[in-house]
């Protein structure tokens, strides 16, 4: 964690964001490390980045950084040559900064984009629907699939011709709750649960009310679907209730909603918050004022909803609304609509890339590679391995890859990058689970989805080793997230690390170096005093002794018998105690502070005043150790700067300066 910190802070300094490194032609080197080239554009980006509104290109200013610039190489080079970037534990931890920053390339933005500004558009907009519904999962069998179609086809033909939507829901429909709604869903909004996508943008894209012309397919079936209304988008209203729950007999209800009558007048008359306490049977939110939160539409029940929305400013209280529940009376608190799209963007944003939707900017994207890198497929090739699986091995955990490794071709990008029948069963074994998932499919459908997951795969794949070649600033950020890590292990091991461990070299630099730099302020020595006791005249006998005695002798005088006295000797800097402020010289004593449950007094005393004076190294040592690691660090510059030489261009230097 703390690496991963320091690594993220250095390269804050040092890195240009994704999508802002601008290639330079003809880049000449500006100086060498150990004859290693840093040229020019990696200079200037990292100094323009770093200084942000700064970086006004002067001589003074470029020389400076230039020079911290520098240092960073040699430690880089440090780092490789004691070979800490063939660590496994760097390889991997590279290696996933890789992949968390390749995944911001791997999307098609422009795809993406339409679909959060289309969610957005959606949300402004409330449909009231109906539908029929036939059950049939995505990876249900083509023959179920067909069959699932033509019933749901038949359903929509009977409907086109006349029969009545709500009958045929009410028979037909696989939704149970159409036995009681007759397929009546009521208003939705945008965004609709995953998988129901296609199901949105048909009832948003309708442009008028009435039946659909074509059954739409979700991951969970077909849908017949009846559009009866639009209005604008209800939003969000955060309100409070007071509930009376509904009793077991028509006699309990009765008295239960003369209560609700009671309750209405006093919400109105009294105040809301006592009318809560006295009457609702929710307690937890009769705790906190009725108060329940934001909700959207589809919540809670209809009426509810209705009454909720249909107040028209914070603070009005509803008349009672009757639910399957009991009877409620809301209070509204406010209300939000919808939001600008900017302010709406990121939470957009990360929704649509959980949603199923993004699906189509990943089939946009990989058309977009395939196209690029020359894709061509050898289905050919495919064919007679797929004749060779059996349904009673493929299926099951019983199915290996061929031993061979077998090389025969499936899928090539460009002139060599190809991926092979050994690269195809490498990933069904990775895939078991959903290769075994196919059983009672037939073998050749399996293969097919799953060559489909393994040819997208293979797509991005060959796009990722693509970006360093196509993408000039991901290059830029990847050298810059290795050279920053290199950084980090090599300090560690050169200076943090001995800085905390060598307590020798430690005290001798503090002796030699750091004696008179950290500095105690004036100190007060002071007793602080418990009597064991509430006698005020006791307490007035210690106190009076104690201001004229040394703490041995008040102690010794008043625990003659038993401990009744106890004293506790603290040190405090000047200012460090609010209750010395005003009493900052010796003899001074604090007021007594009596407590009446434990029956004891406390008072304190300033024994003496000590000057200013240097604090041990036990004192400060977290500074001493930070003045330890730029010393250790400053010798490990200059040993460097002799072991590695250093070649720096002035000409080259003195083109960048423009001001």
């Amino acid at each position: 964690m703390v690496k991963q910190f320091l690594v993220t802070a250095c390269l804050s300094c040092l890195v240009a964001l994704a999508g802002n490194a601008q290639p330079y032609h003809d880049d000449p080197v500006l100086f060498t490390v150990n004859n290693t080239p840093v040229r020019a554009a990696e200079f200037l980006q990292i100094y323009s980045k770093t200084n942000q509104q700064k970086a006004d290109y002067t001589d003074a200013s470029l020389r400076e950084y230039l020079d911290l610039y520098v240092k960073f190489k040699l430690k880089v080079q440090k780092a490789r040559d004691m070979r800490l970037d063939t660590a496994a534990a760097f390889r991997s931890e590279l290696e996933g900064y890789r992949r968390q920053l390749a995944a911001s390339y791997l999307v098609d933005k422009e795809v993406t984009e339409k679909l959060i500004r289309e969610a957005y558009e959606h949300s402004k907009q409330d449909v009231d629907i109906s539908h029929i519904f036939i059950t049939c999962e995505r990876n249900a069998k083509a023959e179920d699939t067909l069959r699932a179609f033509a019933r749901a086809t038949t359903l929509l033909q009977m409907v086109q011709k006349g029969e009545p939507f709500e009958k045929i829901a009410r028979d037909s429909s696989e939704d149970k709750s159409a036995k009681d709604n007759g397929g009546r869903i009521g208003f939705v909004t945008a965004m609709l649960p995953d998988g129901y996508y296609a199901l949105e943008k048909a009832i948003y894209s309708a442009k008028n009310t009435g039946l659909l012309p074509k059954l739409v397919r979700t991951n969970a079936g077909y849908h017949l679907v009846y559009v009866h209304a639009f209005r604008p988008a209800r939003g969000e209203v955060e309100v409070a209730q007071i509930l009376i729950r509904k009793g077991d007999s028509e006699e309990a209800n009765a008295k239960k909603r003369l209560t609700a009558d009671s309750a209405l007048i006093a919400a109105r008359r009294l105040s809301w918050e006592e009318a809560c306490t006295m009457y609702s049977d929710d307690k937890v939110s009769a705790a906190k004022g009725g108060y329940i939160g934001f909700f959207g539409i589809n919540r809670y029940q209809r009426a509810f909803e209705d009454a909720a929305f249909a107040l028209d400013k914070d603070g009005d209280i509803s008349q009672i609304v009757e639910t399957t529940i009991g009877w409620h009376i809301i209070k509204r608190l406010s209300k939000r609509t919808l939001l600008p799209f900017e302010d709406m963007r990121r939470a957009l944003t990360e929704r649509v890339k959980r949603d199923s939707r993004s699906e189509m900017a990943k089939r946009s994207m990989i058309a977009r590679i395939q196209k690029e890198g020359n894709f061509k497929e050898f289905p050919e090739n495919l064919k007679p391995w797929i004749g060779q699986q059996t349904d009673s091995v493929f299926h099951t955990f019983k199915w290996k890859p061929n031993p061979e490794n077998p090389q025969t071709p499936l899928v090539r990008y460009g002139v060599d990058k190809v991926f092979t029948v050994a690269n195809f069963e490498e990933f069904l074994v990775r895939a078991g689970r959903e290769r075994m998932r196919g059983l009672g499919h037939p073998v050749e459908e399996t293969i097919g989805k799953l060559y489909q997951d393994w040819n997208d795969e293979v797509a991005i794949q060959y796009e990722e080793s693509q970006l360093d070649r196509k993408y000039p600033d991901f290059k830029f950020l990847m050298r810059e997230y290795e050279e920053g890590m290199l950084l980090f292990d090599a300090a560690k091991i050169e200076v943090w690390d001995r800085a905390n461990t060598d307590s020798v070299g430690l005290e001798q630099y503090f002796n030699q170096n750091l004696t008179n730099k950290y500095l105690w302020d004036e100190r007060a020595v002071v007793s602080l005093y418990t009597l064991k006791s509430d006698d005020a005249e006791l307490l007035k006998k210690v106190r009076e002794y104690a201001a004229k005695k040394l703490p041995e002798d008040v102690l010794k005088k008043f625990n003659k018998k038993e401990e009744v006295l106890v004293r506790l000797e603290k040190t405090y800097e000047k200012g460090k105690n609010k209750d010395l402020t005003d009493l900052w010289s010796a003899g001074s004593m604090t007021a007594a502070k009596s407590d009446a449950g434990t029956k004891t007094a406390t008072f304190s005393k300033v024994e003496k005043i000590m000057p200013p004076s240097p604090k041990a190294l036990s004192d400060a040592r977290g500074y001493a150790v930070a003045d330890y690691q730029d010393y250790l660090e400053k010798q490990w510059v200059e040993k460097l700067r002799k072991e590695y030489p250093v070649q720096i261009n002035d000409e080259i230097f003195r083109t960048l300066i423009r001001n």
